[in-house]
């Protein structure tokens, strides 16, 4: 099998890999998707491929959902590090559409029994998932919506390698944990300055390198720290 699109499974050595080849299965995703609600016993690894994302989301009393975590095709979701009976903490859903590999939990266990290096591996991504939740939690303390709104644009950009994203106003608002008509108010001016444009369900970039200038540096950190860590594994 040609290795998939998706960098955490690059980053296996030849004879990792071969461990989990043959149980390795492809899906096609739909924005929307839900792959885990909370409380659901986590049963399949799923490995987000070239465009696809996907969001962690905690659901409050309000009934919004506020994002936690993205994950592109530098990673994985579900049981990464655990073993055994895993239920979902979040509901954990598909935002951008596109391809996946998916391989049981049992699988993905049994090569970590096997192998040390792929359990160290696995391990070490754990690791930066847990620096991006770091980060995101200092960045919703201390940086303005507008920054964040920037650095969540830039972050589903380094991951699709698109500049059109399906994203509502309203959508953002509700990752950010945010009022509608803040970020409403951000992304109109972002429209007046040429630096998006939108669509009907759909933002399109228009100047990535003005749009990076308006983000807060919470994406960098994160990136150094994979760099540090997972060498050539976040998207570049």
């Amino acid at each position: 099998m040609t290795r998939p699109d998706n960098n955490l499974l690059h980053a296996l050595r030849d004879a990792d890999f071969a461990l989990i080849e043959r149980y390795l299965m492809s899906e096609k995703r739909e924005t929307g998707d839900l792959l885990y609600n909370p409380g659901d016993n986590v049963s399949k690894v799923y490995f987000p491929m070239g465009p696809s994302l996907v969001s962690y989301l905690v659901s409050n009393q309000d009934g919004r959902d506020v994002e936690t975590v993205l994950v592109g095709r530098e990673g994985a979701v579900g049981g990464i590090v655990s073993s055994g009976f895993l239920p979902a903490f979040c509901r954990i859903t598909v935002k951008h559409d596109g391809p996946f590999m998916c391989a049981s939990i049992s699988s993905i266990q049994a090569a970590k029994e096997q192998s040390l290096s792929f359990r160290r591996l696995f391990a070490r991504y754990a690791d930066c998932l847990m620096a991006q939740m770091f980060q995101a939690t200092a960045c919703n303390a201390i940086h303005t919506i507008e920054q964040r709104s920037a650095k969540w644009l830039m972050a589903a950009l380094d991951r699709t390698g698109s500049d059109t994203l399906p994203l509502t106003q309203e959508q953002l608002a509700s990752l950010l944990g945010v009022g509608r008509s803040y970020t409403s108010r951000v992304i109109q001016n972002f429209k007046s300055e040429g630096i998006l444009q939108t669509a009907r369900g759909q933002v399109i970039v228009k100047s990535k390198d003005r749009l990076a200038a308006r983000a807060c540096d919470c994406n960098e950190n994160v990136k150094r720290h994979f760099d540090v860590v997972l060498k050539g594994v976040y998207p570049d």
